[in-house]
């Protein structure tokens, strides 16, 4: 399993934030974005994503289909208020197929749980960015695109984040992790943007 990025560039709005942007990542590795705010980190996430169309440069996959394989965690949660919080994973697993893990499991393991049949929209932002999160237990896939995941998260959900990510990358997942140095994350390879954007292959 390879991903690979080769000259990626991205204009938006008529202005080019990162020019030919390269990496390559394989199983286990994990890839820090980081930068200011504006700087792009959000936008080559959804680019890898296919989100958001390249301006130059190329993506590739080798290892199935790559947005089949791809989750996608960014600031908006995509949680339906009026649904309950199991009710809500339940619907990502429906659309997105579910592995061998409970939904239950993962709620467990992210400490919601206790909230399982309340409406979502009474949880806080943290609660909310758990289950967001969730879906990483819940629907296995090979690459994992986070975009600043710890946020609004408190300790105890930080730590649980950063041991989720590591099993993940010890069974052979890939992600890539736009934000700050909040997560003892230990990073196969670093980019920051705004700065040179040196091939990071």
């Amino acid at each position: 399993m390879r991903l690979t990025a080769n000259g990626v560039s991205c204009v938006r709005g008529g202005r080019k934030l990162y020019d030919r942007v390269s990496f390559s990542l394989t199983g286990g590795e994990l890839l820090l974005l980081s930068g200011a705010n504006g700087a792009g980190k959000t936008s080559l996430l959804r680019q890898v994503a296919g989100l958001l169309p390249l301006s130059g440069g190329e993506i590739g996959f080798e290892g199935g289909d790559l947005a089949e394989e791809t989750h996608f965690v960014g600031h908006a949660s995509g949680i339906k208020d009026t649904l309950s919080v199991a009710e809500n994973l339940a619907f990502w697993c429906s659309l997105y197929g579910s592995n061998d893990a409970a939904p239950a499991d993962a709620l467990a393991r992210l400490k919601l749980a206790p909230l399982a049949a309340l409406p979502a929209r009474v949880l806080s932002a943290g609660q909310k960015r758990r289950l967001a999160l969730s879906r990483l237990l819940a629907i296995r896939r090979a690459i994992w695109l986070l975009d600043e995941p710890d946020a609004a998260l408190d300790a105890e959900g930080r730590d649980t984040l950063l041991s989720i990510i590591t099993e993940h990358r010890a069974r052979g997942g890939i992600a890539i992790v736009a934000g700050h140095a909040t997560l003892a994350l230990m990073p196969s390879r670093e980019i920051v943007l705004g700065a040179a954007e040196a091939a990071a292959a």
